[in-house]
């Protein structure tokens, strides 16, 4: 071999172990600062709510603080791109939802990021499916009632969402499809409006989460006319689900997830998810969360992204059918 050519490959591979031993002193001593959570809605809501109960003990276990960072807009893609934009040394995460990775890959065609290639998953936290509701003064006590009066007078009946391609907007929309009706989209900026102009009677329909629209229920301000998941609630065991009120082959769920921007270390990736899948796991964070509706999850990296997968060809085609695109 060349001298010279001799050096270079030297060097090569001298730079190459440099950046392996660098990889492998970050995950040993990971983290070495507060780790910023982005998320992608604002603060004081149920997703706010979650990454802070979910992150406390990620907290203790790393004796560093989890900072959260709100920053809500553009269906999620705006707190997407600052983490996809960062230094990929696991100090910034993104607090992932299902419109960040579900829908975000099909509705926006023009982002600065790749929404599943940009980011590496670390873990799927929880899920919680919704409830149909309907307000009471409508006279609709079951799904099949629902299903039947909304196909004898199509458009005549609306439907709140919490917003242009979010998950309570296309659970109605895959609702459509499956049953076959024909109803009015009226977008809200979050569930909280939504839920009001529903006890009030100017929108007729709204799918919601189980921890949001309970209490409404049980008060008797809203009618749940069944939820969507595979199986009853036990915190409302007397509500059907989709499929037992007639409706088969349905179930939709909010989830949500933390990932890391793609060329994190595996090693930090690992250790993120072992601190998280430990937290998820503790009785202090299961128990609070499935008493508020979630189903908690606590899952690999591997399983989390084969799961986005799934999500994204699930809702590709109902948000084609629903035409949607960011502004409408």
């Amino acid at each position: 071999m060349r001298p010279a050519l001799r050096h270079i490959v030297l060097t090569a591979g001298a730079v190459a172990i440099a950046a392996t031993a660098a990889f492998a002193q970050s995950a040993d001593t990971y983290p070495s600062a507060p780790i910023k959570l982005v998320l992608p809605l604002g603060a004081g809501g149920a997703t706010d709510n979650l990454a802070r109960i979910s992150s406390g003990p990620v907290e203790t276990k790393f004796g560093q603080p989890i900072v959260i960072e709100n920053r809500p807009g553009a269906g999620g893609s705006l707190a997407s791109a600052v983490v996809a934009q960062s230094e990929p040394n696991g100090q910034t995460l993104l607090f992932a939802n299902f419109a960040t990775h579900a829908v975000t890959p099909t509705l926006f065609t023009n982002l600065s990021y790749d929404p599943v290639k940009d980011f590496k998953p670390v873990t799927l936290i929880a899920s919680q499916p919704h409830f149909v509701l309907v307000n009471p003064d409508l006279g609709i006590n079951t799904l099949a009632e629902l299903i039947d009066y909304a196909k004898k007078n199509p458009g005549k009946l609306n439907f709140a969402s919490a917003g242009v391609g979010s998950p309570l907007h296309l659970a109605a929309e895959y609702f459509k499809i499956k049953a076959g009706v024909d109803l009015v989209h009226v977008p809200y900026k979050s569930s909280a409006p939504a839920l009001l102009d529903l006890i009030a009677g100017r929108v007729q329909v709204f799918f919601d989460n189980v921890s949001t629209a309970l209490p409404h229920v049980q008060a008797g301000k809203l009618k749940a006319l069944a939820i969507t998941s595979s199986k009853r609630s036990p915190l409302a065991p007397e509500i059907p689900t989709v499929a037992e009120a007639g409706l088969q082959d349905f179930e939709t769920y909010g989830w949500w997830g933390v990932a890391a921007p793609a060329k994190t270390p595996p090693a930090v990736i690992a250790k993120l998810n072992a601190a998280y899948v430990e937290a998820l796991k503790s009785p202090e964070v299961s128990t609070k969360l499935a008493s508020q509706g979630y189903d908690v999850i606590a899952s690999t990296p591997e399983e989390f992204e084969a799961y986005i997968g799934k999500e994204i060809a699930k809702w590709a085609p109902v948000i084609k059918a629903a035409n949607l695109s960011p502004t409408n």
